[in-house]
């Protein structure tokens, strides 16, 4: 062979061999995205919640008509935990519950319901509500269980 034609021979080689280079790089390429592909999903899979929590709704907010109504307060926000007697709220009606609490006075158990007692939390947990409002579901849920 000539000089020519081991050129030619030489450069058909090199032509070949980056050829079946390129193929071989850009099949990896492909098959290392599917491969991610996979993972990813999967790492999506593993990461993902497995549950909610629900605390319920927010407190409702009782639409302020002038006068403080407590027996609405009381149903709307207060009802959730003093009608079930929940996390040893006394329960509305419940004299014996009552009893030691109401002869702390009105004050002081307006007070806590303002502020918060123990387990209690502000306002029973709804800062909308006046003072006011306060006041009358306490004088509400003290008058029902005298």
């Amino acid at each position: 062979m000539t000089n020519q034609e081991d050129r030619n021979v030489f450069s058909t080689l090199l032509t070949v061999g980056g050829a079946l280079t390129a193929f071989f790089i850009f099949s990896m390429a492909s098959a290392n995205a599917a491969v991610d592909s996979m993972v990813e999903s999967a790492t999506i899979d593993r990461i993902k919640p497995f549950g909610e929590v629900n605390i319920g709704s927010a407190p409702v907010a009782v639409a302020s008509s002038g006068a403080a109504d407590g027996k609405g307060t009381y149903s709307a926000s207060c009802a959730a935990c003093h009608a079930s007697g929940a996390a040893g709220s006394p329960k509305l009606g419940d004299k014996a519950a009552w009893k030691a609490r109401i002869a702390q006075g009105n004050s002081t158990l307006v007070d806590h319901a303002i502020n918060g007692f123990k387990g209690m939390p502000a306002k029973g947990g709804n800062a909308s509500l006046s003072d006011d409002d306060v006041k009358a579901a306490v004088t509400y849920m003290v008058d029902g269980s005298k």
